[in-house]
């Protein structure tokens, strides 16, 4: 399948082709399945790296036979062991590498954050005429976690990101750029 085309802060940029259900008939196996080959292809068989720094899959507990990075990535819900799939999240599953590898060139918005306790990296793609779309890595010092991605399908979601985001640029601006 081909790039699209997607409209982000007033520019096109390509990524590959979303993966749609009514491309495999709505058979939902075939279709599961060819999502998780492209997660494969681009997270287990090769390594992705944001700004110099390796990510790596949490891969327990499987769930559906799915390493535990594939199962956040492509479903949603708060009961980990009865999330429900999110087509949106699957459909998009090929645009999560290169927008972590290429974040700066396509000038996304990338900020860093403590939640409960544990640091994270967000990456923002704003998007004209659809949901943005949002991931997650979970910073190990060593190396980072994939830790979920997902669109922004509701307003108050996108205010929320938004201030985060505007108050990680005051704290730059008051401290100086990091070293």
């Amino acid at each position: 399948m081909g790039a699209e085309a997607i409209a982000q802060n007033g520019k096109e940029i390509a990524l590959p082709a979303c993966l749609f259900l009514d491309s495999y008939g709505g058979n939902f196996a075939e279709y599961i399945e060819a999502v998780y080959q492209a997660f494969r292809k681009d997270f287990v068989l090769t390594r992705p790296v944001f700004r110099g720094k390796a990510l790596r899959l949490k891969r327990f507990p499987i769930t559906s036979g799915w390493e535990a990075t594939f199962y956040h990535l492509t479903h949603e819900g708060s009961d980990e062991q009865n999330r429900t799939p999110c087509f949106r999240r699957c459909e998009r599953i090929s645009w999560l590498k290169p927008l972590i590898e290429q974040c700066d060139a396509l000038n996304l918005k990338v900020w860093p954050q403590i939640r409960k306790g544990k640091k994270r990296i967000c990456i923002w793609l704003e998007l004209a005429n659809e949901p943005d779309h949002l991931i997650i890595l979970d910073d190990r010092e060593e190396y980072l976690l994939p830790w979920t991605a997902y669109p922004i399908t509701y307003a108050n979601q996108k205010r929320k990101k938004q201030k985060e985001y505007e108050e990680y640029l005051q704290e730059v601006k008051k401290q100086g750029p990091p070293n």
